[in-house]
């Protein structure tokens, strides 16, 4: 059976330009993911990595993706896969401005029929997103499970 595309929806009262470097910066995502080491080159073609130590307290590499479309600050689209991305899947982020937050809308499809990574994205993406929106509303955030 095919995965079928992840979509989510959140609502974030702060202005745009907080929300995009939520996504893109290497402050944010150290917070939202506990941490991790976050590398991007924000144009087509770019690298994007989250790195950290691994379970052996080695370092490795959780998270990696490239970039195909870039504009800041409405709209991100990448590729991503876990560890070195032998399976990758496809993400959209789009920001839109409302009267008092910005609607954030998420879409993580495409996925190859055998990738196990599906699962776990579709229990992943609302707690990142919900983290993201703590920390962007509140200065801080709260431990995943």
């Amino acid at each position: 059976m095919p995965n079928t595309p992840l979509t989510f929806v959140f609502y974030i009262a702060a202005p745009i330009e907080k929300v995009w470097d939520g996504f893109v910066s290497k402050e944010a995502n150290r917070t939202i993911f506990m941490g991790a080491d976050f590398e991007v080159e924000l144009k087509s073609g770019g690298l994007m990595t989250w790195s950290g130590p691994g379970k052996d307290g080695k370092p490795t590499r959780y998270v990696t993706g490239r970039i195909l479309r870039v504009d800041p600050p409405r709209l991100l689209e990448y590729e991503f896969g876990i560890g070195m991305g032998e399976k990758m899947s496809h993400v959209q982020v789009e920001l839109t401005p409302e009267t008092e937050a910005v609607k954030v809308t998420v879409v993580n499809d495409r996925w190859s029929d055998e990738d196990s990574a599906h699962a776990q994205n579709a229990d992943g993406w609302p707690r990142i997103l919900s983290r993201l929106k703590t920390l962007l509303e509140t200065g801080k955030t709260f431990r995943p499970h």
